[in-house]
C-alpha cells in the first residue's frame, strides 16, 4: 500500500482526499484562484452589459461564445496535450498566462481604454488559454489521488469551486460599486499566484504514475473510445444541452437583476446565492462512493423543473431562493457526470476523454449563449430562462429513454410494483497498456472489465443476459 493510499484511508469519508498532502496543497491553491476567477467572471459580464453596451444581453452572449468556442474547436489537440506532457508544468504555463491577461484587462479598464471589440479579443484569448487549462486541471486530479478517492476528489474540487462561486461574485459586486471593475481584474491576477505556489509545492514523487500516449496517431482514440461507450454518449449529449442552454447563469442572473431594479452588488449576490445550492450538491456528491449515471439523469430532471420555476418568481428574493435549488441540481448533475467519466475511463485516454467532456460542456456555450442572449434581449430574461428549462427536460428525456431502451430499467423480479435498474459498467475498447508501464498506482486507476454472466430467470425456462 502506498503512503498516499494509506493516508487517504485514515480520513473522514467526506473529506478523505484531504489526507493526501498533494491534494491538500492543490485544494487550497485552487480555492484562492477560483475566488479570483469568479470575481473576474462577474466583472466581465457586468462591464459588457452595463459599461460597454446599454444593457445588451446579445453582446453578453457573444462574449460568452468567444470565451467558450476554443475548447470545442481545439478539443483534439488539448486532450492530447493533457495526456502527452507534464500536467503540472502545463498548468504553470496556463495559470501564468491567465494572470497576465487578467492584469492587462484591468489596466485597460482603469485607464478608460477598453472597448467592446477589444473585449471580444480578450474573451477569445481567455478561451484559448482555458481550452488547454481545463482538461489539464481535470485530469491532474487523477495524478493527485488514487482511483478509489477519485470521485471524492472530484466532488471536493466542485465544493472548492462553489465556495469560491459563493464568495467571489458577492465580493466582485461590492468592489465594482466601490471602486470600479478594473480593480476586480487586478485582484484576480494576484489570486493566480496561489495556484502557482501550490503547483510549486506539490511533491512530484508522490504523484500517481500515468500511462502516456505513444504518438499523434492516438489523437482519435478518445473519439473512438467514447463512440463505443453508449453510456458516455448519452452523458455527453445531456451535458451538451445543459451547457448550451441551461448553464448561461451570467445572462440569466444579470438580466434578472436589472429586471428587479438591482445594480452590480445585486447581481453578485444572486451569483453567490446560486453557489450555496451548488456547494450543497458538491458536498453531498463527495459522500458517494461511486458516480452513477442514474443520478446524472435524475439531476437533469430536477434542474429543468427548478430553473423553470425560477423564471416564474415575482420578486428578487423569491428568485434568489429558487436559484439555490437550481444550483444544487446543476452541480449534482455535473459533478456526477465528471466523476463518472473520470472513474470509468481508461487512464491512458483520460485526458482526451475529459477534454471531450469539457469541450462539450463549455463548447455548447458558443451555440447556446448567443441564442439565449438574443432571446433575453428580444423577449425578456424570463423567456430565456424557460428556454433553458425546456432543453434541460429534453436532456432528461434522452437519458431516461436510454435507460428504458437499453434494457437496464425493468420490472423487479420479486416485487410486483417495483422497478429495478442494472448497473452500468465500462467496456474495454482501447488496447491494454504495455506491461512495463504498469505499477500498483496505475493498476489502482484502471477500470476492471467485468464479464457478462447469465442469471437464471425464475419466470422463464431460458436464461437471459444481465449486465454485471
Amino acid at each position: 500500500m502506498s503512503r498516499r493510499t494509506a493516508d487517504a484511508k485514515t480520513g473522514n469519508a467526506m473529506f478523505r482526499s484531504f489526507a493526501i498532502f498533494n491534494y491538500r496543497v492543490w485544494f487550497i491553491g485552487a480555492l484562492v484562484s477560483n475566488v479570483g476567477a469568479w470575481m473576474q467572471a462577474t466583472a466581465l459580464s457586468w462591464v459588457v452589459l452595463t459599461v460597454l453596451t446599454d444593457n445588451d444581453a446579445g453582446a453578453m452572449g457573444l462574449t460568452m461564445a468567444l470565451q467558450f468556442a476554443p475548447p470545442l474547436l481545439l478539443v483534439s489537440v488539448t486532450g492530447w496535450v493533457a495526456d502527452r506532457f507534464d500536467r503540472r508544468r502545463l498548468l504553470m504555463v496556463t495559470q501564468s498566462s491567465l494572470l497576465i491577461v487578467g492584469a492587462i484587462i484591468g489596466v485597460l479598464l482603469l485607464n478608460g481604454l477598453m472597448t467592446l471589440p477589444l473585449m471580444y479579443v480578450f474573451a477569445l484569448l481567455l478561451g484559448f488559454v482555458a481550452a488547454f487549462d481545463n482538461p489539464t486541471r481535470q485530469a491532474f486530479v487523477s495524478d493527485l489521488v488514487d482511483r478509489e478517492n477519485a470521485s471524492n476528489a472530484v466532488a471536493l474540487n466542485a465544493a472548492s469551486f462553489n465556495v469560491a462561486r459563493m464568495i467571489g461574485p458577492a465580493v466582485a459586486g461590492i468592489v465594482i460599486v466601490a471602486v470600479g471593475t478594473g480593480w476586480v481584474f487586478l485582484v484576480n491576477a494576484v489570486t493566480f499566484l496561489a495556484m502557482l505556489v501550490a503547483l510549486w509545492r506539490i511533491r512530484v514523487d508522490e504523484l500517481v504514475p500515468r500511462v502516456k500516449a505513444t504518438g499523434a496517431s492516438r489523437l482519435a482514440d478518445g473519439f473512438r473510445y467514447v463512440g463505443g461507450r453508449p453510456d458516455l454518449l448519452v452523458t455527453f449529449v445531456m451535458v451538451f444541452l445543459l451547457g448550451a442552454f441551461g448553464m448561461n447563469f451570467p445572462i440569466f442572473a444579470s438580466t434578472m437583476a436589472l429586471e428587479f431594479g438591482q445594480s452590480a452588488d445585486g447581481y453578485g449576490l444572486l451569483s453567490s446565492i446560486l453557489a450555496i445550492g451548488s456547494l450543497a450538491g458538491a458536498l453531498l456528491a463527495a459522500r458517494r462512493d461511486r458516480a452513477r449515471i442514474r443520478l446524472v439523469i435524475m439531476g437533469m430532471g430536477l434542474f429543468g423543473v427548478s430553473i423553470g420555476l425560477s423564471a416564474l418568481m415575482p420578486t428578487y428574493w423569491l428568485y434568489a431562493a429558487a436559484l439555490m435549488v437550481t444550483g444544487f441540481a446543476s452541480v449534482t448533475t455535473l459533478t456526477t457526470a465528471n466523476g463518472y467519466v473520470q472513474t470509468t475511463t481508461d487512464p491512458a485516454l483520460r485526458g482526451r476523454v475529459l477534454a471531450l467532456y469539457m469541450a462539450i460542456l463549455m463548447g455548447g456555450t458558443p451555440l447556446g449563449a448567443p441564442v439565449v442572449g438574443w432571446v433575453a434581449a428580444e423577449f425578456g430574461p424570463r423567456i430565456a430562462i424557460l428556454l433553458g428549462a425546456v432543453m434541460a427536460l429534453v436532456a432528461f428525456g434522452i437519458g431516461f429513454g436510454w435507460l428504458v431502451l437499453s434494457g437496464r430499467l425493468h420490472r423487479h423480479e420479486t416485487r410486483r410494483f417495483a422497478l429495478s435498474l442494472d448497473e452500468t459498467r465500462p467496456i474495454s475498447i482501447v488496447d491494454p497498456v504495455a506491461p512495463e508501464e504498469f505499477s500498483d498506482e496505475v493498476a489502482a486507476t484502471t477500470p476492471i472489465s467485468l464479464p457478462d454472466v447469465r442469471v437464471p430467470d425464475l419466470t422463464r425456462d431460458t436464461p437471459r443476459r444481465r449486465t454485471a
